[in-house]
């Protein structure tokens, strides 16, 4: 007994939307259809892209590892928050809670990298054809989506050991649906310029830097394509172009609006919103944009489709 009211003190409340139980329940069904999208969404792109031969290029490859990070992200996320939205409880433990905001920012700073990299590939893609797949070799393909998860495994160490260490002075109250570092440093009760220059910093290194290069890449990309003559290959360039664009004004839009802002000039419901809006639609939304504007993706799906039904025949 002494055993369990010491953890349960020691617990973090989440404390969520339960300021609107009558949200509660519309949120919850939301949140679970929009996992179950994107579970069986990126999970049929790495799929397709594993089993179809046509789709070993360097494009489909950064793609899978995009969805990769889509579905860890959120099932260190979406999982907790149905258990705290459906049951009577809104506590997770402080082991869960640290865990839940590594992962989440891992794994963000990761996509942060990987849409930058993305990028360099369309470039190569649409301003060097002919030398593409010399300069896209299998090897800097690697090493570049290595870089990428171990710049977010950097970072999320980094933001981690310093944020857990701030003093909360008995504060359990995380004024959030998850474990996300402004609501837990919301929590401390000193104020702290060490982290507040280390978030700012990495913030300009994970978030502006990457896309500054997004935009200079998009940039001579559409120099390029405005000298593309045939009709076929320049709307090929935009669907492919158009899928990853959507993709990061979605990411970094919302990202650079939370995290680069400074905490006072926003409310907690604003943020909450946001944080549901980059957490939860946008995983969900990357696979459909890539296949619904991709004619690759989807003639892939078609002839994995009919191979399965041929065998089953």
């Amino acid at each position: 007994m002494e055993t369990t009211n010491r953890s349960s003190r020691t617990d973090f409340i989440l404390l969520g939307f339960s300021d609107r139980p009558h949200l509660e329940r519309i949120i919850s069904v939301a949140v679970f259809i929009f996992y179950l999208v994107t579970l069986v969404g990126n999970t049929a792109i790495i799929l397709v892209s594993y089993l179809d031969t046509q789709l070993h290029t360097p494009m489909y490859f950064f793609l899978s590892n995009l969805s990769a990070v889509d579905l860890c992200y959120t099932t260190s996320i979406i999982p907790q928050m149905l258990v705290n939205l459906w049951g009577p409880t809104k506590s997770i433990t402080y082991a869960g809670c640290a865990l839940q905001f590594f992962f989440a920012l891992d794994l963000g700073a990761t996509e942060c990298l990987l849409l930058a990299v993305m990028a360099y590939d369309r470039y190569a893609a649409v301003c060097q054809p002919l030398h593409y797949m010399v300069i896209m070799h299998p090897g800097l393909c690697h090493r570049m989506v290595l870089i990428s998860w171990l710049g977010g495994l950097g970072s999320a160490l980094i933001l981690c050991s310093l944020t857990l260490k701030l003093p909360r002075c008995g504060h359990r109250l995380v004024d959030n649906f998850f474990c996300e570092m402004p609501a837990l440093i919301k929590m401390a009760c000193v104020y702290s310029r060490v982290i507040e220059i280390a978030v700012l910093t990495l913030g300009v290194i994970l978030l502006l830097v990457p896309l500054s290069l997004i935009l200079i890449s998009y940039g001579v990309i559409t120099q390029a394509v405005m000298r593309i003559k045939s009709a076929s290959r320049w709307r090929k360039v935009l669907n492919t172009c158009g899928s990853h664009l959507t993709v990061v004004t979605l990411f970094y839009g919302t990202a650079i609006y939370m995290y680069m802002r400074p905490q006072k000039t926003k409310s907690q419901d604003e943020g909450k919103f946001l944080t549901l809006f980059y957490t939860i639609v946008t995983p969900s939304l990357n696979p459909l944009i890539y296949t619904l504007r991709n004619k690759e993706v989807k003639s892939a799906l078609k002839r994995i489709l009919k191979l399965k039904t041929v065998q089953q025949s």
